[in-house]
Order: structure tokens, then C-alpha cells, then sequence
């Protein structure tokens, strides 16, 4: 699945920028061919039509979360096991079938959504140092350096909290479950 990348955080403030400043906006103007170059620069660089792709990923991962909490405690761990499986099976059949779905009409809607709103709020000045932002040697580097200072931080963490943090995480999941079986009797 995805992790939060500075691609990621830089394309979503990109488009939250845009999509803050057009609200309301008028029909698109003509672009111009130089702009329009940019623009299509900008996306092939960016990738918007990812943000969908994770919005379908984050469904399958919450799907198999919910289901390992729906077993946790119930069952067998083997049982658990054999049937996160079957269901993962399931989730990966969704993820599968639903991305290229969600990518595909994302692609078709940028050119009547994101397309005249960087054209809009954006100058051609603005949209070239956007392109030379996005294609910075440095950013690569940083973007390839996140993942490992991700790593080495929650490594300490987990060292240093694990079992402050695992004790409460304990003491909470007895609690809902308590709160879920008497809800679940109550109902009945």
C-alpha cells in the first residue's frame, strides 16, 4: 500500500491550493499552448490521478483491518490466519478490479477539473518553478531518504514505548470489546 511520500503531501497541498482558489470560479479560459505544455508537464510529473488509487487502497486496508479486529479474541489464531487470508484474497480481488476503475476516471476528468484550475490560479512563471520544483534532484534524494528516517524513528519508538503503549492498547481493546458484547447482548 502507499506511504505519505513528499510527493504525496507536496501533490495534495498542489491541489488543495487549486481546488481552494477555484471554488466558485467561472468557466475555464482558453489556454494558451506554452501554459498548457506546463500544465502537462506538472501532471505527468505529480500524478493526480493517484490520489483515487489511494483512496481505493485505504478501503482495502480498512477492510482488513476491521476484519482483524472482527476476529481478534473469537477464533483460533489458525482460524484467524486461514481466514484473513481467504479475505485478503478477496480485498486484493477488489484493489485488482476497483484501481484501474478509479484511474481511469480520474485521467478522464483532469483535463475538465485540475487542468483549468492550475491554469486558472497559476501564472506560466508559477507553473515553470512548480516543473522545476517537482523535478529537483534534491527532492528525489529526500523523497528516497523519508522512508528510512520513518524507519529508523518508529524502530526507536517502539523500543522505548512498546510496552507502555502495548499495555494501553490492551486495556482498550478489552474495553470496546466489553462495550461491543454487552451492546451486541443488549441488542438481541
Amino acid at each position: 500500500m502507499f506511504s505519505l511520500s513528499s510527493r504525496a503531501v507536496l501533490g495534495s497541498l498542489i491541489f488543495a491550493s487549486v481546488v481552494c482558489s477555484s471554488i466558485g470560479s467561472a468557466q475555464a479560459q482558453p489556454v494558451s499552448a506554452e501554459k498548457q505544455k506546463l500544465i502537462d508537464k506538472i501532471l505527468t510529473l505529480w500524478h493526480p490521478e493517484e490520489v483515487p488509487v489511494m483512496m481505493v487502497q485505504r478501503r482495502a486496508t480498512e477492510a482488513m483491518s476491521q476484519s482483524r479486529i472482527a476476529l481478534q479474541g473469537k477464533v483460533t489464531a489458525e482460524k484467524r490466519d486461514a481466514t484473513l487470508r481467504d479475505i485478503a484474497t478477496d480485498v486484493q480481488k477488489y484493489v485488482d478490479e476497483v484501481t484501474p476503475i478509479a484511474r481511469d476516471s480520474a485521467r478522464r476528468q483532469l483535463p475538465s477539473t485540475v487542468v483549468p484550475m492550475l491554469a486558472q490560479n497559476f501564472s506560466d512563471d508559477e507553473l515553470k518553478q512548480i516543473v522545476v520544483l517537482l523535478e529537483s534532484p534534491l527532492k528525489k534524494k529526500f523523497e528516497q531518504f523519508i522512508p528510512q528516517a520513518e524507519k529508523s524513528l518508529g524502530t526507536k519508538v517502539a523500543e522505548e514505548t512498546h510496552v507502555a503503549i502495548e499495555d494501553k492498547g490492551k486495556t482498550m481493546t478489552q474495553s470496546v470489546g466489553l462495550k461491543l458484547r454487552a451492546a451486541v447482548m443488549v441488542g438481541q
